[in-house]
């Protein structure tokens, strides 16, 4: 038997990052810095106030500067457990379904992600639905891929501080290609936007 790993063990040159475990202080830093997001976005303070807050922003970029570490060892994006899995940079998605059929996630958005008249910009969305592309490639047991194209139609205005469900599944597979599709939905099952694109298994060496 070949010592050679099979193509859905190979992940092109895309090292292989294992989950953390951060401890409970990193999940209270992250609920803290959503928070301040939203407020970063949202708040109205006097002169004095915005100076006290940026003395504390500096503090706290002080504080951690010092430990600021190569991707794949920081604990952010690889904690499962935790909403966006511990990455600011995800809309706060829980996972509800992990399935070779299909994925599902539980997502509500904040004021953080407004683009006007309270509704989510429509650039946060392509966001969601890439990340999604990602999760149905891993739960179909296809090797890591590379968006190679991603389409999304807009249906309805996509609210904020609602539990709203984004669902992805592979539509056909050949080769390299997946092509998959995704959809967000509101409690009522109206669909607010749709996606569709093409993830691309990487080659050996690939990044």
């Amino acid at each position: 038997m070949s010592d050679e790993p099979s193509v859905f063990e190979q992940h092109g040159g895309f090292p292989v990052f294992k989950p953390a475990d951060p401890g409970p202080g990193f999940e209270r830093f992250l609920t803290a810095m959503r928070r301040a997001q939203d407020l970063a976005v949202s708040a109205n303070p006097d002169g004095d106030t915005w100076e006290q807050a940026a003395d504390r922003a500096e503090a706290l970029v002080k504080l951690l500067g010092p430990y600021e570490a190569p991707e794949g060892v920081g604990p952010a994006n690889r904690v499962p457990s935790l909403p966006g899995a511990g990455s600011l940079l995800m809309p706060p998605w829980t996972v509800s379904k992990f399935e070779p059929e299909g994925v599902e996630l539980k997502v509500e958005f904040s004021r953080f992600h407004v683009g006007g008249n309270y509704a989510v910009h429509g650039g946060v969305l392509p966001l969601l639905f890439d990340s999604v592309f990602g999760m149905v490639i891993h739960a179909a047991g296809r090797p890591i891929s590379r968006t190679a194209f991603l389409h999304v139609d807009y249906r309805k205005v996509t609210p904020i501080d609602t539990v709203l469900t984004a669902r992805g599944w592979v539509r056909e597979a050949e080769g390299r290609k997946a092509f998959v599709n995704a959809e967000l939905r509101d409690p009522d099952e109206n669909l607010l936007a749709e996606a569709n694109g093409l993830m691309l298994r990487l080659l050996p060496g690939q990044p």
